[in-house]
């Protein structure tokens, strides 16, 4: 479990919250000053949030994470919240010995005649919360949603040893019971975050749904179908319990509520703290049903993250921009490649290898970031890192300077994927998905048990895809398999085992380029391949496995291990062309050819400590911890002897060539071995519940040792120590508001250069970021917002040497200086009731500001100044088209330089997206388009020849799933 989501158990004891209602009006009753009551009509509305992951069932249990199963309720452990003096004030809980005594009868409470009460709890004198819990550090874990069945509807359990902290402020829209349990947090034994939703669990209620909508608040919404819920609170030694009746009979026969009516929910004096003696002993041999509880969210808008300080840390108390991508959007989207996943966020530009390939370079916030990271492990520097989509839960997005936790790293930031983890109840989905240009996908996601206690956890993700480049003679064929297993040895002691395999083959068109003009308009035709089919071949082959362990030596101490380990191997063969000659014909013999393959392998190991104390109010989380990558990379080359192969005709191509000889006969070899080691202490300071401090250090010590043979001279070794701090101060005026401001740095070793007087001691190439922002909620939570200004510059970095010929040898100096910085605009989140939208603004100012080779003042290449996305659905809620959906997606890239020296610009382009989708039950169909108006365009450049990356054209998919 998260140290910070566990506390100390306290005893339960409670009151009751009663509502009773008619459709259409909602009243609500306060009590004034002077102890009279009074009504506010409220009026019609539809219902306040919707959240969940899953269409569930009551009777069906269907995918997702379920807690083990407590006790079944009995009436000697329950404890109903009413208090007659205090009903509109906070509502204390009785003592256990007094808990019947103090419950009125209904007659004996004035009220008036409504069709609908509230009873609002607000803090009083005489019953102030628990201190401890009002500075934010008491947060209470509900560690499970559980739904029992009971004679007169459905039981909901929040799942939690500490329910007495818990305070339950509850309203009424419509037909909607909302209640806000504040002090509490979903979160998993795991430590992971879930929602809880069921669909039509008895006549009467539409839906149930259990969320998180801020850090320290739980949301509780009963749907009634034709009147409002009649909802009981009590407090059980099983957590917090919402006794839900149905109103099936109340909708058809509705009554009006008196003065001396007795309420049948409510618990006579004589039936003590239980149910109706009557109905209690059916309830009790009910057996439990468990309904889904998941770590997917049907939500745009992801409360927490883990990426920003290795803790699941709500995002608005991080001093710094963190994008998540849900898997809701990857699947509304229908999203194939880690680059399109990244689309909606700002400041970041995907160097998207077009060739059907996830690549792991891309480009944030004007700085090139080789590599991706996997559950917050490396998953090494190459550009081809295969990430198989459907392994995804989510995708976080850390802006600026990371080493502080990440070790070597580029300024501009990090990608974190979040993979889907085991399940403990049975998970089956099934997925095909099929398009244009011979598209086919087949995908099954299989979870659950292995064991009847349920502590050993499976689950087994495969998918297959095949398709078609819109370049003659390419093609795409790969496959993954993913098993994991989780073993819960205790509920203080957990192992997370993984592997994942997957395989990329076929014409993958690596060395077959877009071909520019002197204009750089686009020349060539899209279905013009620029290279020669019969030497354009490739396979790409990466096995990741691993573990993670955790054990909780208490409430306040727990203990971290892991070990990733990434294996690649890629096998490759191409020819580059070198000149285009009269803007028709690709010279080859002063290109690049090769036939190789390369080994890469990637050891990460880490161990850490995270414990949470106060030093008198302040509040710490600690995470201090050590980590160690070892990684080489073995190339073995041929080289083509190039001088034979003709010219290539771009409007009349033949590509009918002899197979080239290799200028040796032996395989060369290049070894690039990297070893890092780092230690790493980070504290999160919370003064107040207004007021938080984040600060932490880093210190590395990387050592590299290349012994070069093909593209090198021979064997150098270099060793680099830095450290990288982090401040950050965060104050937030409301529960919906966080103002923010950031100090971070980082490192990268210059791993490849050389100075003419033979020294390689450069200094590591420093970024240094400054930033401050405003994170913000509206529509209580729904909708989440980051505005963020940033200055981040990078120093040291290597330019060629200022004599030509030491220049023209290979040889650099380190005196170069970059800057870029920006605004940057960020939205996701649920504006009506089945309305959702995910959206980004940049505006980039990247420039060199230092340099011997290129004058000051040019932009950085591949930074549009300007860039923005908008991806929005609207489901219909309601009727006989209810789980009807629609999307659209709106891209805009501005212009970019095409390289560093700034003597091409590539234009800037507008791409539009669209969806239509149905899902009933655990049912989904969809279609989705991209690129609905066939744009021509170019994503990514880095020069006129090798990369030039055209975007996809007019894309069309059909997919089809099913959940059981």
């Amino acid at each position: 479990m998260k140290l910070d989501k566990l506390f100390q158990s306290l005893h339960l004891t409670g009151a009751v919250i009663l509502l009773i209602g008619t459709p259409a009006i909602c009243e609500e009753v306060r009590e004034d000053g002077i102890g009279e009551y009074y009504t506010a009509t409220g009026g019609k509305s539809t219902l306040d949030e919707k959240v969940g992951v899953t269409d569930e069932e009551f009777a069906l249990p269907k995918a997702g994470v379920a807690i083990a199963k407590s006790p079944v309720l009995t009436p000697s452990t329950r404890k109903p919240r009413l208090k007659e003096s205090q009903i509109a004030n906070l509502l204390p809980r009785a003592k256990a010995n007094e808990a019947s005594k103090n419950i009125p009868r209904l007659s004996e409470i004035k009220l008036p005649a409504t069709s609908a009460r509230m009873l609002v709890q607000t803090p009083s004198p005489t019953n102030s919360p628990n201190p401890e819990q009002t500075n934010g550090d008491q947060v209470v874990p509900i560690t499970g949603v559980k739904a029992n069945p009971t004679p007169k509807g459905v039981e909901v359990i929040l799942e939690t040893t500490a329910g007495t902290q818990l305070q339950v402020i509850n309203r009424s829209t419509g037909n909607n019971f909302i209640a806000d349990v504040s002090g509490g947090q979903l979160r998993l034994p795991s430590g992971d975050a879930f929602t809880f939703r069921s669909e039509k669990p008895i006549a009467g209620i539409t839906q149930i749904t259990v969320t998180n909508i801020d850090a320290n608040t739980v949301r509780v919404t009963v749907v009634g179908e034709k009147a409002l819920p009649t909802v009981e609170l009590l407090d059980d030694n099983a957590g917090l319990v919402f006794a839900v009746a149905s109103t099936a009979t109340s909708a058809q026969t509705p009554e009006t509520p008196t003065e001396e009516q007795p309420n049948p929910s409510l618990p006579s004096p004589s039936q003590g703290e239980g149910r109706e003696g009557s109905e209690q002993p059916a309830a009790q041999q009910d057996e439990p049903i468990e309904l889904v509880v998941t770590g997917e969210q049907d939500s745009y808008n992801v409360p927490n993250a883990s990426t920003g300080t290795r803790t699941d840390t709500p995002l608005r108390d991080i001093p710094q921009s963190i994008q998540v991508v849900p898997r809701q959007v990857l699947e509304d989207r229908n999203v194939n490649r880690l680059s399109e996943a990244l689309e909606t966020v700002s400041g970041v530009t995907s160097e998207d290898s077009g060739y059907g390939i996830s690549g792991g370079a891309r480009i944030l916030r004007g700085f090139r970031q080789v590599g991706n990271f996997r559950n917050g492990f490396p998953q090494g520097n190459e550009f081809y890192t295969l990430e198989p989509v459907g392994t995804i839960e989510r995708v976080e997005v850390l802006k600026g300077p990371a080493s502080v936790l990440f070790g070597s790293l580029e300024p501009g930031g990090i990608v974190n994927t979040v993979t889907k983890k085991p399940l403990s109840e049975p998970y089956y989905k099934i997925e095909l998905q099929a398009g244009n240009r011979s598209f086919f996908q087949p995908i099954i996601d299989f979870s659950g048990p292995l064991t009847t206690d349920k502590k050993v956890l499976y689950r087994l993700i495969a998918g297959y895809e095949n398709s078609d480049d819109v370049r003659d003679f390419v093609n795409f064929d790969q496959i993954s398999v993913a098993p994991s297993i989780t073993v819960n040895f205790s509920e203080r002691t957990n192992l997370d085992l993984y592997y994942e395999f997957t395989r990329t083959s076929g014409n993958l068109g690596f060395f077959a380029p877009a071909i520019l003009r002197e204009d750089s308009s686009l020349l060539s035709p899209r279905n013009f391949l620029s290279t020669y089919p019969s030497l354009d071949e490739g396979s790409y082959q990466t096995q990741k496995f691993g573990y993670t362990f955790k054990h909780s030596f208490n409430d306040n101490l727990q203990l971290r291990n892991n070990l990733a380990v990434t294996l690649d191997r890629y096998e490759q063969n191409g020819v580059l062309y070198g000149e285009l000659r009269d803007d028709r014909f690709l010279v080859f013999t002063n290109g690049f050819g090769q036939d190789s393959f390369t080994n890469r392998s990637t050891y990460f190991g880490q161990i850490d400590l995270l414990a949470k104390f106060k030093t008198g109010s302040i509040s710490h989380q600690v995470v201090v911890g050590f980590d160690a990558d070892i990684s080489e990379v073995e190339q073995n080359p041929l080289l083509y002897d190039l001088s034979g192969i003709p010219d290539l005709d771009i409007f009349n191509p033949n590509y009918d060539i002899p197979t080239p000889g290799f200028i040796s006969p032996n395989r060369g070899q290049d070894v690039y071995a990297f070893d890092s080691y780092g230690v790493y202490l980070q504290d999160q300071i919370e003064f107040s519940d207004s007021l938080k401090f984040l600060i932490g250090g880093r210190y590395d010590w990387v050592s590299t040792d290349f012994d070069l043979t093909v593209f090198g001279d021979g064997r150098t070794q270099r060793s680099d120590e830095a450290f990288s701090p982090r401040l950050g101060l965060v104050y937030q005026p409301s529960e919906t508001v966080s103002l923010y401001a950031s100090y971070s740095r980082s490192f990268r070793p210059s791993f490849y250069a050389r100075s003419a007087d033979g020294e390689r001691s450069f200094e590591p190439t420093r970024g240094t970021q400054y930033e401050v922002g405003v994170k913000a909620e509206f529509l209580d939570g729904r909708l989440s917002t980051t505005l963020a200004a940033y200055h981040l510059t990078r120093t040291n970095v290597l330019t060629p040497d200022p004599d030509p010929i030491r220049a023209a040898q290979g040889f650099s100096v380190q005196t170069g200086e970059q800057r870029s910085q920006g605004i940057e605009l960020d939205i996701a989140g649920e504006i009506l009731p089945g309305w959702k939208v995910i959206g980004s603004y940049t505006y980039t100012d990247a420039e060199v500001t230092k340099d011997n080779s290129f004058p000051v003042g040019n932009q950085l290449d591949n930074v549009p100044e300007h860039q923005a996305s908008l991806w929005t659905t609207y489901e219909i809620q309601e009727g006989d088209l209810k789980g009807l959906g629609f999307g659209l997606g709106l891209f805009y890239v501005g212009k970019r330089q095409g390289d560093l020296a700034n003597s091409f610009q590539l234009d800037d382009y507008f791409r539009t997206d669209a969806a239509i989708f149905y899902k009933r039950d655990g049912f989904r169909a969809a279609i989705n388009v991209r690129n609905l108006f066939d744009t021509d365009y170019v994503t990514y450049a880095e020069g006129r020849i090798f990369p030039v990356v055209r975007g996809k054209p007019f894309t069309i998919v059909g997919s089809v799933s099913w959940e059981f």
